[in-house]
């Protein structure tokens, strides 16, 4: 059942999520994954991106636009972007 039908993400549960999808993606632990660095500094590009938007949109049952992730490129940031953009939208 995708989260959003349970309640309406945080930034914490997005960044949890985001994490583990990066990490998941790179093959490294979690833990390894800081949420302060750059996702291109861990080497992801524009087709990891919007691989993380289409995975982000049917996990969360959510319309992310791409442009969100160039915009705020950490998973912090970009946590904290759809969680606001979520509460307005939502």
């Amino acid at each position: 059942m995708p989260e959003s039908d349970l309640e309406t993400p945080t930034a914490g549960s997005l960044a949890r999520w985001l994490t583990d999808c990066v990490a998941t993606h790179l093959e490294r632990p979690v833990d390894t994954i800081d949420p302060r660095v750059p996702l291109s500094d861990y080497g992801l590009d524009s087709l990891y991106a919007l691989s993380v938007i289409a995975e982000l949109e049917d996990h969360f049952d959510i319309s992310v636009d791409p442009a969100l992730m160039w915009d705020n490129p950490t998973v912090d940031a970009l946590s904290k972007a759809l969680a606001d953009e979520l509460a307005v939208n939502g």
